[in-house]
């Protein structure tokens, strides 16, 4: 049997081919005397393969009813276009219709806000705008793997179900099988999760940090790539429940070695995205942000400017400007700020370092003010923070007195202070969002866009 063909093989094809098959759902159909034009497009690349449908086909009458979302499979000879704007059309032998299609898709051949697309978010692939953002996804993805093992890292597999808060802010979907009607109950009157599935209250994880740190402490340099959740009812365009995490985590490694590599992977996939699917990018930076390619240059061709929160907070402080969120020294950067610090003050990526202690996670490591801890986050303009990371305590005394400092039961990390009692190491990782790193790639502004089926507070729909 004749092997199929994609529309990008066909469109790249240097030379004439007979018996080419195309497979692929039409776009349009417009008809002429004596034949009929198909556009047909299988999500392969952008551009759609123009298909010649003559009328002495044995079944053209069906052909001129072919209608917008239906799915053919197309034999024919792949031969040079008599029109502009494409090097290779199909001239038709057979059209089989596969899959018909009727006047409710919705999906036609005009404009759709973003908005509506993701009300039909299982049809939404099939636009230009959708197909190129997952085939963007699909190719940082891969970029992602290659970084990491290139550079002699182990791929990880941490946990979607934990027992372990690796934030400390609360924020987490529980998993039980217990009755929510009527929960089993302890002698206080307290749910008694000894009696559900897992023996003890369990959540889809926030990060799988703290598995990869277990990990790095035995072979070095791991990283995770997979799900993450934030039960944080957040309906900003910036905010998932369900979202990808990066999470590279290295032994025998502190904050210098840790901003280097993250600054390091940043311009990797950022290079990734200007140089991979030219077809793709140029419709994002046509429709989507005219200012797209600018920025990716921006940030490729500039070295990362360094500089600690204290330094950062006291050049907003004396900028004069005016914040939505005003700046003050012990309280969080906000994205306007970060912006500010890369587009005004530096005109570069700004890494920011050393955060006072009071802001951050329980398992950064203390640096010797006692005030501050070696935290570290990569801001890239447009978008404020893309990275977030840190050299992780590998001092026993001094994590458990963090877990405390941060209302934890050291009990619930007796394992993770394991790590610190035998052959303890200076390490040190971070986390980048790979829908963030999406957005900045493509210019999407909602988050909600650059997921195939969002996860947003009050919609799991699909």
């Amino acid at each position: 049997m004749q092997k199929p063909i994609t529309v990008q093989e066909a469109l790249a094809s240097t030379a004439p081919r007979d018996n080419a098959i195309v497979q692929g759902w039409v776009r349009t159909r417009r008809d002429a005397k004596t034949f009929s034009f198909l556009e047909v497009n299988d999500g392969s690349c952008l551009r759609n393969l123009q298909v010649i449908a003559p009328s002495t086909l044995g079944n053209y009458s069906e052909v001129q009813h072919i209608i917008t979302g239906a799915s053919v499979s197309v034999r024919g000879r792949l031969v040079a276009s008599q029109g502009q704007g494409q090097k290779w059309e199909l001239s038709a032998e057979e059209v089989t219709i596969v899959g018909p299609s009727d006047a409710a898709y919705p999906l036609q051949k005009k404009g759709h806000t973003p908005e509506f697309l993701r009300e039909i978010a299982h049809i939404r692939p099939r636009s230009n705008l959708f197909g190129a953002v997952f085939r963007m996804r699909s190719r940082l993805a891969f970029a992602v793997h290659r970084f990491f093992n290139e550079r002699g890292f182990v791929y990880l597999h941490a946990p979607i179900i934990t027992g372990s808060d690796c934030e400390g802010a609360g924020e987490m979907f529980r998993v039980t099988t217990l009755d929510p009607a009527a929960p089993p109950k302890t002698p206080e009157g307290s749910v008694d999760y000894s009696k559900d599935f897992f023996g003890r209250p369990t959540y889809l994880t926030v990060s799988g940090q703290l598995e990869a740190e277990a990990f790095a402490c035995a072979l070095s340099k791991v990283y995770t790539f997979g799900p993450t959740f934030r039960a944080e009812n957040s309906n900003t365009s910036r905010h998932a429940s369900e979202f990808w995490m990066i999470e590279p985590e290295m032994a025998f490694c502190d904050l210098a070695g840790d901003m280097d590599l993250a600054e390091e992977f940043v311009k990797a996939l950022i290079r990734e995205a200007r140089t991979g699917g030219a077809d793709d990018l140029e419709l994002f930076a046509k429709f989507v942000d005219k200012e797209l390619l600018a920025r990716l240059d921006f940030v490729l061709e500039r070295p990362f400017q360094r500089v600690s929160y204290t330094e950062a907070v006291k050049l907003l402080v004396d900028s004069g400007r005016t914040f939505e969120h005003p700046v003050a020294y012990g309280t969080n950067l906000q994205s306007e700020h970060e912006r500010y610090l890369t587009e005004t003050v530096f005109k570069c990526p700004v890494t920011v370092y050393n955060y006072p202690k009071e802001i951050k996670p329980f398992y950064m490591r203390l640096n010797d003010d006692e005030k501050t801890v070696t935290a570290m986050d990569v801001l890239v303009p447009g978008i404020g923070e893309i990275v977030g990371g840190s050299q992780r305590e590998e001092r026993p005394d001094v994590l458990e007195a963090s877990i405390k400092r941060h209302g934890l039961d050291p009990r619930d990390y007796g394992w993770y202070m394991d790590l610190r009692r035998w052959g303890t190491v200076p390490h040190a990782g971070f986390g980048l969002g790979f829908e963030r790193m999406l957005m900045f790639a493509t210019g999407v502004s909602n988050i909600r866009d650059v997921i195939p089926f969002a996860r947003t507070p009050g919609n799991a729909a699909f």
